[in-house]
């Protein structure tokens, strides 16, 4: 690519990853390995793999042959160390190391697929700019590089902006729906509509009203019977989102590409719920829901630098009814999409915690989005592989016997989710001030606290489970080169861990706990700034 580095591994471009890499330091939990109990987390050694009975069925090439069909497996993402929660800690399955990554942002060892195309080698810069442009750096090298597979690869992504049909090329399978389908069921739009269709109950969902021009704030008021509005458009995400509370915001409102989603504002607690839809083989699907998460938005703390946060939290216990309304609502949205669609494979359901602990859906996602990341931890916590190794066999028409009884799955969930404990991961991102370069630290890996409130570093890591938190560790993951320029706006990595619920991330949509607070601190303290060289 006029230059840029290809970073490489022992193995040749082509080849799914064998199972040859120590998972590494584990953390684990107060019960055996593969137990689905309740699944309480507490920090500790992991047993030896020989004593885990999925150690054994999850043998890469078994996983290779089964699932993948032989086939190499690419994967499309921001992060090049995507599926690294897969292939690396409990339950690993080594075949989810990609043949070949593609994406924006570096790797580090133990996280890198056999052969990485990263536009950050290239353009030594990340921004918003090249957050979003990169796949265009990165086109040609590429599909260079995949020409060189011996067979037709099977394409995944965490992104809804990769057109994953060319990327795959002739005979290569996308792992992802048909992206006309995922449009009608990621319209903001059409939400409404397609909560009713699929008997969403009332009481879930957010009163509101589907227009095609805007009339004036006093009009929106009247038709949703709220003082402040919520108008969307487009997809899914927060850019096609403006609140309004006077005229001052119609502006931006208006700016906004029509038709309109017009709903009432809904105060609460951002949330959300990864679910895998499998085809059963009589005509319908069978549904498994993960633990709901807390989401937080971007949050800055001037007294802890220019780093702001953003992420999900698992370890924070939920109101049973909340949950289990919750859980009803993405197993009705999943037998509806099938039955009208056919659409099956993993997706994603966004919803509002209120004060008064009821849910509200905002939206739907159908497809692998990054947080999923580290939500497979929870996959993991009761010793299956992750969610996405079932998309994989679900968009391979493969079967997937590994999951059980839908139901006692999800009564696993319901329990799980009222308990404390859990996964979490924080986005960090540049939120101001000149550009600045990481100066300090050792890259990617577990760190702590130093008694001056300096992060220290701790070893190589790169699973969330490997990070005893509530022991004061924590794993920072897909961190810059001492080389790469961050501008304003740009991602400086992930703070990921595993508590017991001694250490939570967040203390409300838009606060961060001491924890975190002292960790974005640590993190500016590892930033200079950058000169042109």
């Amino acid at each position: 690519m006029n230059g840029q580095q290809e970073k490489r591994t022992p193995r040749h471009s082509g080849a799914v990853a064998a199972s040859d890499r120590t998972p590494g330091d584990r953390a684990t939990y107060d019960r055996a390995p593969g137990d689905r109990g309740s699944g309480a987390w507490a920090s500790g050694d992991r047993a030896s793999s020989a004593r885990d009975p999925w150690a054994a069925r999850w043998d890469a090439e078994a996983v290779r042959e089964e699932v993948l069909a032989g086939r190499p497996l690419v994967v499309v993402d921001r992060c090049t160390s995507a599926l690294r929660t897969g292939y690396t800690g409990p339950s690993a399955v080594g075949a989810l190391r990609p043949a070949l990554a593609i994406g924006c942002y570096a790797a580090w060892d133990p996280a890198q697929a056999d052969l990485v195309v990263a536009a950050e080698d290239r353009t030594r810069v990340r921004s918003v700019a090249e957050r979003h442009g990169w796949p265009r750096r990165v086109r040609h090298e590429a599909a260079r590089h995949l020409l060189k597979l011996d067979r037709p690869p099977v394409v995944v992504t965490g992104g809804a902006d990769v057109r994953l049909g060319e990327l795959a090329g002739p005979g290569g399978t996308p792992a992802a729906i048909d992206p006309g389908v995922r449009f009608t069921l990621e319209s903001k739009p059409l939400l409404d509509d397609l909560l009713r269709a699929a008997g969403v109950p009332a009481v879930a969902r957010v009163r509101s009203m589907h227009v095609d021009r805007l009339p004036s704030p006093a009009e929106l008021r009247r038709a949703v019977g709220a003082e402040r509005v919520v108008v969307q458009a487009g997809g899914p995400g927060g850019s096609g989102t403006v609140i309004v509370s006077g005229e001052a915001d119609m502006g931006r409102a208006a700016r906004l590409l029509g038709p309109y989603r017009v709903a009432a504002y809904v105060d609460g607690w951002p949330v959300a719920i990864t679910v895998l839809s499998v085809p059963d083989g009589k005509g319908g699907v069978h549904v498994y829901a993960d633990r709901p998460a807390h989401l937080t938005t971007g949050v800055t703390e001037p007294s802890a630098g220019p780093v702001s946060a953003a992420g999900a939290d698992w370890s924070r216990p939920w109101p049973a009814p909340a949950a289990a309304l919750l859980v009803e609502c993405a197993e009705r949205v999943a037998l509806w999409a099938w039955r009208r669609y056919g659409a099956a494979g993993m997706f994603g359901v966004d919803a509002l915690l209120t004060p008064d602990e009821r849910v509200r859906l905002t939206a739907l996602r159908w497809r692998r989005q990054r947080r999923d990341e580290v939500e497979a931890v929870n996959q993991q916590a009761v010793g299956l592989p992750p969610f996405v190794l079932g998309q994989l066999a679900v968009m391979l028409g493969r079967p997937v016997g590994w999951l059980g009884d839908p139901a006692e799955f999800n009564q696993l969930t319901l329990l799980r989710a009222t308990q404390q404990g859990g996964p979490f991961a924080v986005r960090l991102r540049l939120a101001e001030g000149p550009p600045v370069r990481m100066a300090g630290g050792q890259g990617s890996g577990v760190y702590r606290l130093g008694r001056d409130g300096r992060a220290r570093w701790v070893r190589r890591a790169a699973h969330p489970a490997q990070a005893r938190c509530d022991d004061g560790e924590f794993l920072l993951a897909d961190l810059p080169g001492p080389g790469i320029a961050c501008h304003p706006g740009a991602d400086l990595g992930t703070l990921e861990g595993v508590t017991g619920g001694g250490t939570p991330p967040f203390h409300g949509p838009a606060s961060v706990s001491p924890f975190t607070r002292g960790i974005l601190s640590a993190v500016s303290g590892l930033l200079v700034p950058w000169t042109r060289p």
